[in-house]
């Protein structure tokens, strides 16, 4: 039913954090072993070009696309996935591992659903000696064990939106002309493109995946890369949604892209202090924009936060922030 190899396992190798070996042996060590191993490099000093060679001396799964010029994490995943050759796309970075056992799980869940579109598996963070469940941990437990149409789930657009926690079949790759862009946040509309142009989707029970990384978002988005990136993302996704006459989505992707503009903000190392107010007010302008009618906000603290935007005064929004703080302090003392 499948080409061989079954997985493309395509690895951008920027290694800020010098975990590019442990990501490579996590995956080379599985005992599943019908896969192809794509590492994508360019000539930056963050590209560990001993760790790269040795892996495609030791071992023939592994071959390396070498690039001209330093590239975005984005052109880096599209270069390997325009050399990948697997029916299925796994597209990982230099900080993430996969568990031992994982990738037979994978195709064991594959080969059962008669090929889907899209499988989605758990994962987990570890930050600062703690494992974390993934953002979309409580929507995957909610699913059953059977195929369904990820078109009739649009809850799932409420998760975080992410390329390493899911195989791609490359023919849905293709068929949806699929391409990471330039800059942060590459992963937003892409993800979501996908999952509307997919017929079948399957989910895998298990945390398959750990993500390593110190930063809360990928360092390497290109030379222009900002955080600001992530409007133009989202309008992306937006205009999918009102293109294929998706309203059902609407309430859920405006949860997640809101909380997404929160989160940043409560970042203080994401915005600089100069743009903070300019990026408040572009999440502000979003969710005017976006709010679909009848929208209830979420309960709690989360729900004012959620006001505070809407009602779009910065100074509010600050005021708020740092009393939130200091209450933190404060307890914690």
């Amino acid at each position: 039913m499948f080409s061989s190899p079954l997985i493309s396992v395509i690895v951008a190798a920027h290694d800020l954090q010098g975990s590019l070996t442990t990501c490579l042996q996590s995956v080379l060590a599985q005992s599943f072993r019908d896969i192809e191993v794509i590492v994508v490099a360019d000539p930056s000093p963050e590209c560990p070009s001993d760790v790269i060679g040795a892996a495609e001396r030791e071992d023939e799964r592994v071959s390396v696309v070498r690039l001209d010029t330093v590239a975005s994490v984005g052109a880096a995943r599209n270069a390997g996935a325009a050399r990948a050759a697997g029916a299925y796309l796994l597209f990982l970075d230099a900080d993430h591992v996969l568990w031992d056992g994982t990738l037979q799980a994978m195709a064991d869940r594959l080969r059962t659903c008669d090929g889907p579109d899209v499988l989605l598996f758990g994962h987990t963070r570890l930050h600062r000696g703690r494992s974390w469940p993934g953002g979309a941990a409580e929507l995957l437990a909610g699913q059953g064990t059977t195929a369904f149409d990820p078109a009739g789930q649009p809850q799932l657009f409420g998760a975080p939106a992410y390329m390493w926690d899911r195989l791609v079949r490359r023919d849905l790759w293709l068929r949806a002309g699929a391409s990471f862009p330039d800059g942060l946040h590459e992963e937003i509309s892409v993800q979501h493109r996908l999952m509307l142009a997919a017929s079948t989707a399957v989910v895998l029970k298990w945390d398959c995946a750990q993500l390593r990384r110190r930063h809360t978002a990928h360092p390497v988005g290109g030379p222009d890369g900002t955080h600001f990136d992530v409007f133009d993302r989202y309008e992306e996704s937006f205009g999918l949604l009102e293109a294929q006459g998706r309203s059902d989505v609407v309430p859920h992707l405006f949860t997640r892209m809101v909380r997404q503009y929160l989160f940043l903000l409560a970042l203080s190392d994401c915005i600089p202090r100069s743009r903070r107010q300019d990026f408040f007010q572009r999440a502000a302008a979003h969710y005017q924009r976006y709010v679909p009618e009848g929208y209830e906000r979420p309960a709690g603290k989360e729900g004012v936060k959620f006001q505070l935007l809407a009602n779009g005064g910065y100074a509010a929004f600050q005021t708020a922030r740092v009393s939130a703080v200091a209450r933190g302090v404060l307890s914690r003392s």
